[in-house]
């Protein structure tokens, strides 16, 4: 079992009263209503965070919101900085750090040395601030006792939410640091002779083996073998990673980090611990006396229960904290048209054609896939393509009522590009191959204020609403020494001051065009990528079973809107569309002017379903009632949003047509109306019923997918 202590009182100190009056008064006029009393309770609750009681020398901070508490200690007698404890407020467990433990959160070395929990320490300062979207931070300031670095270490935490996010800036005194290694998520526990598992998920790849978001628990060994992921552009596994004891009570993390890491869990029975240490692969960055290093921010969050309470927790945290707030609220995630069907053979009377009949069939966003430009680098509509312009497209998709589209490749240039044919300097020593392209180094400043630069050219020139960025592995490996970034710091570089501040500053100068995360596939699924994108696409246009595989494992780590599908397949049928319909954006590449009419209009009423539940999906919470999808078998998928529930059923060549489908995170004693979308019955059963005996599907087909909604009736 977990190292669990019962919920203690933590001590308030004559400043936090002090402070806790002020913030009274401050919200006396937000007490009208229920919503803002239990913003208030909230905030008072984090306003604790403040409290450095002084005890002695003593400095102890307590971060905290309703549903988790950190408390963190700058000792007197060792003047050492630690963690002491994790509680999750609901249950009252307690994840507490053994008193030797020597990892803290300011854990990394440089050429000269290695500054960690074991390094002497005082406060500069600390403070409780608002950060956005209802959030508090506690920033601790501190100084190695040597008066070596500077750190300031960020604790924030969100109403609601039952986790806590950390980040780190580190600041060379006096002289200039050679940064070497980062332990980004040192976290240390007792494990109280327990047993433990972890989840974690994979990737996207086609090379160098087919990988599809597949879900890998493990028992996790105590004998201290470590369990290791490895996150980030072009690598095995998405950037979470989750654990749960024997009673089902479980920690999970999340990495900030768009380049290669690892980040490893292990757990040491004689020594009664359970310890995560992190990396960044191929540290060199230098940083200059007065400048700051940012460490890769990551955040740690408690649950009770299976992997889906994990993920849920993961995923509400991520959307309240974290992810690129989601355009068109409710319209959001779209259902989109993209021309890939057509490959690069476009041009503007095909795309006129198939923009009538999306807009007839009632799809949002009109993408112009690869194959617009005359090649990857020369960022102008191809002439020959586009005689009109690739703007008068542009302004037909927008009076259809349509938003518009288009495939960029920041990262890639032909070789006989005008951009490599006037800076060859500014290939990557490593190329990837996209297209035929030859790879640039976006850690190169040259590079990434060129690439800015036409992207907001096409953004302007256009009107775009939405960037499709492609690419193979979008942080880039090189190590030429005549670049800006240093020659063994590309991993951090191109991916911090390349990939990343690219895409931002894009955001920041072009607020209204949204981004859309592609790495040829699914293949750089992290934290830092939900900061930047409002979807990802999960496996690439891999078939109707392939899709529903992707969204069932990108859906444990990430919001659904992170799991859009592209759906290749020309001849439709239930079992297609819906193994499509559940996650972010529904992406259509058929050729509308080839499909028969009758699949135009399926597709027309599939659309408009999708459509009456894509925002339970996006703010539901997700259960996966069945394993992982596969051939001969019956798969489940369901959500439940303010007490309703969708579910998606699919049968896929399964030697029975009939299947029981057992609902999940229903009230026992409610009563539910339930229906289908092809099957006529309506049904009336309480929510023990819809979870225990279940609700029997008939199918027709040996491939076909039903919908089923539980709708609870009026009390």
């Amino acid at each position: 079992m977990l190292a669990v202590s019962h919920p203690r009182e933590f001590q308030i100190c004559n400043e936090f009263l002090s402070l806790s009056t002020l913030i009274v008064r401050a919200n006396v006029s937000g007490m009208e209503s229920q919503r803002h009393g239990k913003s208030l309770v909230w905030f008072l609750m984090a306003a604790a965070s403040l409290a450095a009681q002084e005890q002695g020398e003593e400095r102890v901070w307590t971060v905290s919101n309703d549903v988790i508490t950190a408390r963190y200690r700058l000792a007197a007698a060792t003047e050492r900085f630690r963690l002491e404890s994790i509680v999750n407020n609901a249950t009252g467990d307690v994840w507490t750090v053994p008193a030797d433990a020597d990892l803290s959160p300011i854990n990394f070395s440089t050429s000269t040395g290695t500054i960690d929990g074991r390094t002497p320490m005082r406060l500069v300062e600390s403070r409780l601030e608002s950060i956005a979207r209802g959030g508090s931070r506690t920033r601790i300031v501190l100084r190695d006792t040597g008066e070596q670095f500077e750190f300031t270490l960020d604790l924030e935490v969100w109403p609601r939410q039952p986790a806590l996010r950390q980040s780190l800036h580190i600041v060379p005194l006096g002289r200039a640091a050679l940064i070497r290694a980062v332990d980004f998520m040192p976290w240390q526990f007792s494990g109280a002779g327990g047993s433990f598992r972890t989840y974690q998920v994979n990737q996207w790849a086609i090379i160098p083996q087919p990988v599809n978001f597949e879900p890998v628990e493990t028992k996790l060994s105590p004998e201290g073998i470590p369990q290791t992921v490895s996150s980030g552009s072009g690598a095995p596994q998405c950037a979470w990673l989750a654990l749960r004891d024997r009673q089902d009570r479980g920690l999970f993390w999340g990495w900030e980090f768009d380049g290669r890491a690892k980040v490893s869990i292990q757990h040491d029975a004689q020594q009664d611990r359970i310890t995560v240490t992190s990396a960044i692969t191929e540290l060199n960055h230098p940083v200059a006396a007065g400048e700051t290093f940012e460490v890769p921010a990551s955040f740690i969050g408690t649950f009770q229960g299976d992997w889906d309470e994990a993920g849920y927790g993961t995923q509400r945290f991520a959307e309240a904290a974290i992810a690129a707030t989601a355009p068109d609220g409710v319209r959001f995630p779209y259902a989109v048209w993209d021309s890939w069907g057509y490959q690069k053979e476009i041009d503007e009377v095909v795309l006129r054609r198939n923009a009538e009949l999306a807009a007839q069939a009632g799809l949002e966003l009109f993408v112009v896939d690869l194959g617009w430009a005359p090649q990857i680098g020369d960022w102008v509509e191809d002439p020959k393509k586009f005689p009109s312009g690739l703007r008068a497209l542009s302004d037909y998709v927008h009076s259809l009522g349509m938003k518009f589209g288009l495939h960029f490749v920041p990262t890639e240039a032909a070789p006989e590009s005008a951009v490599l044919q006037e800076h060859p300097d500014w290939v990557s020593s490593e190329t990837y191959y996209y297209h035929g392209a030859v790879s640039l180094c976006p850690g190169h400043k040259p590079v990434r204020e060129w690439v800015l630069k036409e992207v907001l050219k096409i953004i302007d020139n256009y009107n775009v609403d939405w960037i499709l960025q492609d690419g193979q592995t979008l942080v880039k490996y090189c190590n030429r020494t005549d670049h800006t970034h240093a020659a063994d710091d590309s991993n951090y570089s191109n991916s911090v001051d390349g990939i990343d501040w690219i895409v931002a500053e894009a955001r920041r100068l072009r607020p209204n065009t949204v981004w859309e995360n592609c790495a040829n596939g699914g293949s750089m699924m992290t934290f830092q990528m939900l900061r930047n994108y409002v979807t990802s696409i999960t496996n690439d246009a891999s078939g109707s079973l392939g899709a529903r595989q992707g969204m069932f494992g990108a859906t444990f780590p990430f919001p659904p809107r992170y799991a859009d599908r592209y759906m290749p397949d020309s001849k439709l049928n239930s079992y297609v569309t819906r193994s499509f319909m559940f996650g972010g954006p529904w992406v259509f590449m058929n050729r509308l002017p080839e499909m028969p009419e009758e699949d135009l209009r399926f597709a027309q009423t599939e659309i408009s379903r999708f459509k009456g539940f894509r925002d339970e999906v996006r703010d539901g919470k997700i259960f996966h009632l069945t394993p992982r999808p596969e051939e001969g078998v019956v798969d489940a998928v369901q959500t439940v949003e303010e007490g309703e529930a969708v579910a998606v059923v699919t049968r896929d060549q399964s030697a029975s047509p009939n299947f029981v489908l057992r609902l999940r995170g229903l009230n026992d004693g409610l009563v539910y109306i339930v229906t289908f979308a092809d099957d006529p019955r309506v049904l009336t059963m309480t929510g023990r019923q819809l979870m225990g005996p279940g609700i029997p599907i008939n199918f027709d087909q040996s491939r076909d997918a039903e919908i089923v909604y539980a709708r609870p009736l009026p009390q």
